[in-house]
């Protein structure tokens, strides 16, 4: 068996007097894609950002290949190989295409690296290349997407965090995100991502989690998950 990249105990998020997370666990084992399911305000984003130090715990531990990382700064988070994607596509919309990589690569020291992050990332989304020179504003929802992935992928993560990659993307962008999610966990770098898209994140999954109202509900290998009907129906939706 895979070693355990990630381990969440107990994490526990309050925002003033709303408990938005409830003692949650999840476990991510190096080399897998763990989904994080559930209705919107059942805590999954306030949990990723926790991992990446967005967000602190009120209580529980977050560790990652066995360091505690609870409440370590959200920039030695990312040093140590947790790069987070976040959800609404998040770039730099005045900086080119290129410069949006580049600012996204501002961990990796050595220029080798940084020159083989370029080239895997052109390679996953050659439309990035097309377009390198284009400022981030020019870009349709679909090149945000890829955009936003791409300069997560040029820190090198170890355990790459995806926030709703296909939220507002048409059906044929969709496919093509998650395909690019296949290959970059082929290619072995983990993943920990959140989805309303339950049943084509399942697909690419090895393991799920489902939380509802903040607290574990249901979890089990993807595999499994996707054949309980009544599972999807009650509370990962249809999409």
């Amino acid at each position: 068996m895979s070693e355990l990249a990630l381990s969440i105990r107990g994490l526990t998020i309050r925002y003033g007097a709303i408990e938005a997370v409830k003692e949650v666990d999840i476990d991510v084992r190096e080399g897998q894609v763990v989904a994080l399911l559930g209705a919107n305000g059942a805590g999954k984003t306030s949990t990723l950002k926790a991992v990446s130090g967005l967000t602190r715990a009120a209580a529980g531990t977050i560790r990652f290949f066995g360091q505690d990382i609870t409440y370590t700064d959200a920039e030695k988070i990312t040093k140590l190989g947790i790069v987070q994607s976040p959800e609404g596509r998040q770039i730099f919309r005045d900086l080119t295409v290129e410069e949006n990589l580049k600012a996204g690569a501002f961990t990796v020291k050595n220029r080798a690296q940084v020159k083989t992050n370029f080239k895997r990332c052109y390679r996953y989304f050659p439309r990035l290349e097309e377009r390198k020179n284009q400022m981030g504003y020019t870009l349709s929802g679909g090149e945000l997407q890829m955009l936003a992935i791409a300069r997560a992928l040029m820190a090198s993560p170890k355990l790459l965090l995806l926030d709703e990659p296909s939220l507002g993307l048409a059906p044929l962008v969709v496919r093509d995100i998650f395909a690019i999610i296949r290959e970059i966990r082929a290619e072995g770098t983990t993943v920990l991502i959140v989805e309303q898209n339950a049943l084509q994140t399942l697909k690419i999954a090895d393991y799920g989690y489902v939380l509802e109202t903040g607290k574990n509900k249901i979890q089990g290998a993807a595999s499994e998950l996707i054949r309980d009907t009544r599972l999807v129906e009650a509370y990962l939706g249809t999409a």
